[in-house]
């Protein structure tokens, strides 16, 4: 139990590595081999109570919350469930991945993936970085229920440059967070190497973007093609009609034959 906490413990925060400031990136290892991967950018759009400025009523307000660079992280790796927890500003934010690996029939026979199986994000209305006067500020959780997102075949990674919003439901008055997610790359299970993501499995959306980009490139070679192998048969329609003898339509013209 003692070295498999220790295990645990052996987390990495690579953030400065990334150019772009709004994406962490986060390993896992364990036995000095990289278990876990996580590569995002990530924000909470959050809904809370103010007083009104008759002091009687409520309004809403919106608090956009950023995944801090500095985040710390804790994390875990099992054989069919992993996890990622990352905290920052002394703990007021904290948010937990948990992802599970199942195996189920096909028409192709057993296949194995894994998903984002729940989310967990606490969130203390009492700090003043992105909550403003917020009525009766403390903490509270908001979580995913039942969540199947970022479904990958077993010994794949996930991709999906594209924004990804899921809900949350908080434990105030049952509002709805939003988790903003975007350049994800993300394999929690069956890392080939240390710090090698395995073969990429696009989002849909992402497919649908690729193949927008090339389709007009396809279109336009297809067209290529259709216009040259035109004026190839035209260009070979065209010598044979020339070489062929062409028989004078004026009966005049046969004086010479005979």
């Amino acid at each position: 139990a003692v070295a498999r906490l220790a295990a645990e413990q052996e987390v990495e925060n690579l953030s400065g590595l990334s150019p772009n400031p709004e994406k962490d990136i986060f390993v896992v290892r364990e036995n000095r081999t990289t278990c876990l991967m996580a590569e995002f950018a990530a924000k909470f759009i959050v809904p809370y109570d103010v007083w009104a400025s008759n002091y009687v009523d409520l309004i809403t307000e919106q608090a956009d919350i950023p995944l801090s660079r500095g985040a710390e992280m804790k994390g875990k790796c099992g054989t069919n469930e992993s996890e990622l927890e990352l905290s920052w500003l002394n703990q007021a934010y904290t948010l937990k991945l948990s992802f599970l690996k199942e195996g189920h029939n096909t028409s192709r026979g057993p296949e194995a993936s894994w998903r984002l199986s729940r989310i967990q994000f606490t969130y203390d209305t009492s700090e003043r970085t992105y909550f403003k006067d917020a009525v009766s500020p403390g903490k509270h959780t908001a979580s995913s229920h039942r969540l199947s997102a970022l479904v990958t075949p077993a010994g794949r990674s996930y991709e999906c440059q594209a924004q990804q919003t899921i809900s949350l439901v908080s434990s105030d008055h049952q509002k709805s967070v939003q988790l903003l997610l975007s350049e994800v790359r993300l394999q929690p299970f069956d890392i080939p190497a240390d710090f090698v993501f395995s073969e990429e499995h696009k989002c849909p959306v992402d497919q649908r973007e690729q193949l927008e980009e090339t389709l007009p490139l396809i279109l336009g070679l297809i067209l290529g093609l259709v216009i040259v192998i035109t004026l190839g048969i035209y260009h070979i329609h065209h010598k044979l009609t020339a070489s062929q003898v062409q028989i004078p339509r004026d009966r005049s013209q046969y004086k010479h034959m005979g």
